[in-house]
């Protein structure tokens, strides 16, 4: 079976990277994650009430804390002591040191060694990978894929800027976020990604011009002595003499290539030389002689500068860009505010720029992405906007349920791929209602593009209406899973659309509602909407088997968004062209 892409994976990253029907051996071209930081805090996801305040219930997305279950971390410590056992040192090491916080680092390392040795397994012998951390246990994953990749194979330690301002005061403030960069083998495909050039270094060093445009001098010599032709003097000028040898670098022979349509490398050494200078390529002093003979580097020959491993957005640099007056350096890796457009009110969402850089420097078009901890899926947007494959998996359907969203805002019906793991029938749905009542409901909730809400007085979820002239009403939803199914359940969601000033309440429910509840709901009548000027049941029941199944709806008027959405994809995109 050919692997499959473009999909997304709901579950347990571990259990799926091991099913090898799905993840075979070596057939991934690069690998981008950002898993858990061990951070000790939780995170939410914000929407936006109808008319588009920002609302006060939130609903958590992951709980980044680690517990040292001694049955659950000996499971993968026996694993390791099989496949790496210098890592079962190297955690149970941690684990000993006795106090919580390592102990917490220790389960922490558990989860993430078994992982980080599948996606080494699944990774091509030309890939790369890119871990996204930050300071609470960098140097003890770099440790980890030191001993899975081999420390010959790190490559970069890229630091971002993950804020502008930290106000700590027992410290310098911790203003950045560590991204490790490895390579599985030497055969590892890497492609340089340049940034543009900054306005002062322009100025400093394109200091000439000719009828052609702007240029630098760049030299047509080489460090060390040479025998042969590339050692004798050429035009007064003896690049011996110097403890040099002549060696044009090859953008030389471009030029003259494109401006010629003859091969220079096929004159001998010298001809060459004569032959840029024919030409006018040659740059030379205006001292007695002519000085040292210099190759003309024109500006608009120049693609910019290699990136660096410090990608680090700066505040208040407009103008300092050449050529982009509005923009600051480092603009396309600036960190996320709450004003910008690439933001969902995802949690730990990072801007696009950054997998732009990876996603260009370390894979072509066509070539496959795994982001294993995939979140709100910027990988995947990325990916998909740059013609590469991908596949994401998330353990949330949270996540899962948002980068639908996305591809769907983000590209409409181009934007092709498949959804496994999720429930398909009754029976599946049933099943993730007993493994998890929160996973169940947000699953739910999702079949009819309900924003979650969490401990928020009944409310499982909203949808908002338009009323017109720029108001909005609300459509509270309730998801029930296993419970046994009464009127007072319905009596109940009434008084939720009462207390939350609501229009319509929907009620979801896995089994079959009684005829009690049904008559319950016909008894609270209907709400009549300003727009379209129809009734709609002010209280309305629909099945887990109705809406999957039998493909039925909600009788409601058009929704407004209440997650904040993707920017839409326009035609010319942000792509690149085939490789």
């Amino acid at each position: 079976m050919k692997p499959e892409a473009n999909v997304l994976y709901y579950g347990d990253n571990l259990i799926w990277l091991r099913d090898r029907k799905y993840f075979p051996d070596e057939f991934v071209d690069l690998i981008y994650l950002d898993p858990p930081f061990n951070s000790d805090a939780d995170y939410n996801v914000i929407f936006n009430e109808p008319g588009g305040e920002q609302s006060q219930a939130q609903i958590q997305a992951f709980d980044d804390t680690w517990h040292w279950d001694r049955q659950a971390c000996a499971i993968a410590l026996d694993e390791l002591s099989t496949v790496k056992p210098e890592l079962k040192d190297l955690i149970t090491w941690v684990a000993d040191r006795g106090d919580k916080e390592s102990k917490s680092i220790a389960a922490y390392l558990s989860m993430m060694a078994v992982r980080l040795i599948e996606l080494h397994r699944v990774l091509k012998s030309t890939g790369a990978l890119y871990l996204h951390c930050d300071t609470k246990a960098s140097h003890y994953l770099k440790m980890l894929l030191d001993t899975i990749f081999g420390p010959q194979n790190f490559r970069s330690e890229i630091i971002w800027r993950r804020t502008g301002y930290n106000s700590a005061l027992k410290r310098f403030g911790p203003l950045h976020q560590t991204i490790f960069f490895y390579r599985k083998t030497k055969a590892a495909k890497y492609y340089p990604v340049m940034s543009p050039y900054t306005k002062g270094y322009v100025d400093d060093y394109f200091t000439q011009e000719d009828e052609r445009g702007r240029y630098r001098p760049v030299l047509l010599t080489g460090p060390g002595i040479r025998h042969g032709d590339s050692g004798k003097a050429w035009r007064n000028y003896d690049p011996t003499s110097s403890g040099r040898h002549w060696q044009p670098a090859r953008y030389v022979y471009a030029k003259y290539q494109l401006l010629t349509g003859d091969d220079l490398s096929k004159y001998p050494l010298l001809e060459r030389l004569d032959k840029l200078d024919g030409i006018g390529l040659i740059h030379w002093s205006k001292k007695k002689g002519g000085g040292v003979p210099n190759y003309k580097y024109y500006f608009d020959d120049a693609p910019g500068v290699y990136l660096q491993d410090i990608w680090a957005y700066q505040p208040g640099t407009e103008g300092c860009v050449y050529g982009k007056p509005d923009e600051c350096i480092d603009q396309d890796v600036k960190w996320l505010s709450t004003l910008d457009k690439e933001r969902l009110g995802y949690p730990t969402q990072k801007p696009e720029g950054i997998l732009g850089r990876i996603i260009r420097s370390s894979s072509k078009v066509g070539d496959l992405v795994l982001d294993p901890f995939c979140g709100c899926g910027t990988t995947v947007a990325v990916a998909q906007r740059l013609n590469r494959q991908w596949i994401g998996i998330d353990v949330t359907w949270l996540a899962i349920d948002k980068i639908e969203r996305r591809l769907g805002e983000s590209f409409g019906k181009k934007a092709k791929y498949l959804v496994r793991g999720n429930p398909i029938d009754v029976t599946s749905a049933r099943n993730l209602a007993n493994r998890s009542k929160k996973e169940f409901e947000i699953w739910a909730l999702s079949l009819v593009h309900a924003a979650q809400r969490e401990h928020d007085g009944g409310v499982d979820g909203i949808l908002s209406i338009s009323e017109g002239n720029k108001k909005y009403a609300k459509v509270v939803v309730q998801v029930k899973g296993g419970e046994v199914l009464v009127p007072e359940m319905i009596r109940a969601l009434d008084g939720t659309v009462t207390k939350e000033k609501a229009a319509i309440g929907l009620f979801i429910s896995l089994q079959e509602p009684t005829t009690g509840m049904k008559e319950t709901a016909v008894h609270y009548g209907t709400y009549k909407s300003p727009v379209w000027g129809k009734s709609y049941p002010r209280i309305q029941i629909r099945t887990i088997h109705e809406l999957l199944t039998e493909h039925k709806r909600f009788d409601l008027p058009p929704q407004v968004a209440t997650l904040k959405q993707a920017e839409r994809i326009q035609e010319q995109g942000y792509s690149e062209p085939m490789l």
